[in-house]
């Protein structure tokens, strides 16, 4: 999809953060495959969203210094841009690259689109913020750290992973708070 005008959605994602708070904090345990996101609905909502071209850039750990080439292979053939990074013993090197590509954004015109759930990115989100662009935040609302509900009166726009993106085959055990509007007891019969 090419875009005349050079703007894009730049689609990051922290792919440690989410499965980790899929697999601890959801499920309890490690996603079976049927549990996991299908990251080309992901990708998918991001081009519908604001009806652009997306740049998926997806950031893996690889400080043990191994691939998982299959889901490797699978992102770049969903048109990802996987992102492996390697660091010391106890670096933060996924956040550490997300917060450097966030940075780098600020000089760079572009829609931002952040999978996470992490407060490290609180002070980049809010620095795009006052940029003129939209950024938005994807991820399980329950779990998004609080002070992304304070940029959303900032213009920050927040998207339940499950609810919003529908990236999953399978209904995921949570407990969350219903909007009434979105209730249906059917469900719990």
């Amino acid at each position: 999809m090419a875009d005349p005008e050079g703007v894009s959605t730049y689609l990051v994602v922290d792919g440690e953060n989410i499965d980790a708070t899929l697999g601890n904090s959801v499920l309890g345990r490690r996603p079976n495959p049927e549990e996991r996101p299908r990251w080309e609905r992901v990708r998918e909502f991001a081009e519908a969203l604001w009806d652009q071209p997306v740049k998926g850039l997806f950031f893996l750990n690889a400080s043990a210094g191994t691939l998982p080439m299959p889901f490797v292979q699978a992102l770049l053939a969903m048109d990802y841009r996987p992102i492996p990074l390697s660091g010391a013993a106890g670096e933060k090197v996924v956040d550490i690259g997300i917060q450097r590509l966030l940075g780098a954004l600020e000089d760079r015109p572009g829609d931002v689109l952040l999978l996470s759930h992490d407060g490290d990115f609180l002070p980049e989100i809010r620095r795009l913020l006052g940029t003129g662009r939209r950024v938005g935040l994807i991820g399980f609302r329950e779990f998004v750290n609080a002070g992304f509900t304070e940029l959303a009166e900032q213009g920050l726009r927040v998207y339940d992973l499950e609810t919003d993106v529908r990236c999953f085959n399978t209904a995921l055990p949570r407990v969350r708070i219903i909007p009434l509007e979105e209730f249906d007891p059917l469900a719990y019969l």
